[in-house]
């Protein structure tokens, strides 16, 4: 049984299950004050009933006292029992009218014995037999006689009765127009909660996978600093989930371009790959001069597609960095990596002039001599291919607010304003009709940010007509050795 009631208590609403608790309350509530109440006008009618009794033995000891009567001294109902005391004990005089005793006085009678003894007025609450209950007090007139009354308690009993019911009649009709009022408040104050469950409702009903956006928000107002509160916090919430969705749907389409482009690029070589080998089934293929160019061809191709899964591979590990870091780090002379590179571009690069600007002497950092290296020679490279024979390039090292600076610039045309923000971008091209063969498979400057930033640097870029610079920021390692 107890537990359906907790079944069906679970199962209630919220607004319900406040209401019920609320009128638990006020029961409680309602009985404690009730019983402090009662209790006190119990209290307060038999201490009046006691003022009474004593101001009534007044007067009547009086009247014993000197006329040795009670007559004309009597209240109605009231039972009066006189004791004559020798040596100790108590003697009952014979009553005036045989009705002021009840048929039973033994605790008249123990009641004035022990009064002998205090020597005080005595009040006793007694059960008379077929009488009811009564307030008994006992005082000494004179010396040797002894008055005992008796009031009924009736009529207290039923003052207390009637304020009974009426605090439960009134405490009742109280604690029902409590509950059910209550349970339509709370339903009102609640209401913006149960607004905010349908509209959660609701986003469980989008199909997400059709939009990067939540159509819906709880836009209502209402329901105290609270409600307003957990619309805020549910709004921000569905803001964030937005978010959320639109990085994701950007990071798919990123992903669904960068697959595209990747099978672009490898099948270019992939079917000159095919088409050579191909070639090798006629017998025109055979001669000796034939076979050896159709084979440089097929390792040229070979090589552009390892070259191309080799910065596939890298961009893969530098995604993946937080699990496997494709960095060897080791202290390396900064300044010497870049004389390096500055070397190897003019053995390679001999129509662009190459200059170096003076810098420090040395410039120890913790870093991959390797990897920064390869940035150096794709930035170098890449001047050399976007710009005509004959652009001046230079390269300088810097310090600035704790990082190393390399500068990388040319006096070439510059780049577009609206191809700035997606030079960094994996498989783009500033010059769209480039060949392959000369242009390069779009992930040089993919991947040289990729390796500056495992490193916790970056790269950025201004140019314009005349003058195209890429900087090359890496923080000092603690410790760093610099030489002027």
């Amino acid at each position: 049984m107890i537990r359906r009631l907790r079944r069906a208590y679970r199962g209630m609403r919220l607004g319900t299950r406040l209401a019920l608790g609320l009128g638990v309350l006020s029961l409680v509530v309602f009985a404690v004050v009730g019983t402090a109440l009662t209790t006190y006008m119990r209290d307060y009618l038999s201490a009046q009933l006691d003022t009474t009794l004593a101001q009534g033995q007044v007067a009547q000891s009086k009247s014993i006292a000197d006329y040795g009567t009670l007559s004309g001294k009597k209240y109605y109902s009231w039972y009066y029992a006189v004791y004559d005391v020798a040596d100790g004990k108590p003697t009952l005089r014979r009553p005036e009218d045989p009705g002021d005793l009840p048929e039973d006085v033994d605790d008249f009678t123990s009641l004035a014995l022990a009064q002998t003894t205090a020597h005080t007025e005595l009040l006793r609450t007694e059960q008379l037999r077929g009488q009811g209950e009564y307030r008994l007090r006992a005082c000494e007139v004179e010396p040797g006689v002894v008055l005992v009354s008796a009031a009924p308690m009736a009529d207290i009993e039923d003052t207390v009765g009637q304020l009974i019911t009426i605090q439960a009649v009134t405490f009742g009709l109280a604690l029902l127009a409590l509950v059910v009022l209550g349970r339509g408040m709370l339903r009102r104050g609640l209401k913006p909660l149960s607004d905010m469950a349908h509209t959660a409702r609701d986003i469980t009903s989008h199909d997400l996978t059709d939009s990067d956006r939540l159509p819906v928000r709880h836009d209502a107002r209402g329901g105290g600093p609270e409600v307003e509160e957990l619309r805020t916090a549910f709004n921000t919430m569905l803001e964030h989930i937005d978010d959320s969705l639109a990085v994701r749907a950007e990071a798919e389409q990123r992903l669904r371009r960068f697959v595209a482009d990747a099978s672009h690029e490898l099948r270019t070589p992939l079917m000159s790959v095919r088409g050579y080998a191909d070639l090798f089934q006629y017998a025109a293929a055979n001669a000796p001069e034939e076979r050896d160019r159709h084979l440089a061809r097929l390792r040229a191709e070979a090589a552009r597609m390892g070259f191309l899964l080799d910065d596939l591979l890298l961009l893969a590990r530098l995604d993946a960095a937080e699990v496997e870091t494709p960095l060897r780090l080791a202290e390396a002379d900064l300044v010497e990596l870049v004389e390096q590179a500055a070397d190897a571009f003019r053995v390679t690069h001999g129509d662009h002039p190459l200059t170096v600007a003076p810098g420090p002497s040395a410039l120890s950092l913790r870093l991959d001599p390797q990897r920064v290296r390869q940035v150096l020679d794709n930035l170098l490279t890449n001047a050399a291919m976007h710009t005509p024979p004959g652009t001046p390039v230079s390269v300088a090292v810097s310090l600035a607010n704790d990082t190393a600076q390399v500068r990388i610039a040319d006096a070439g045309p510059g780049i577009p304003p609206a191809d700035r923000e997606r030079v960094f971008d994996r498989f783009y091209r500033v010059d769209k009709a480039r060949s392959r063969d000369r242009g390069g498979s779009g992930l040089g400057l993919a991947v040289a940010q990729s390796l500056i930033r495992a490193h916790g640097g970056r790269i950025d870029l201004t140019s314009e007509p005349g003058a195209t610079v890429f900087t090359v920021t890496v923080p000092l390692a603690v410790g760093a050795l610099t030489n002027p």
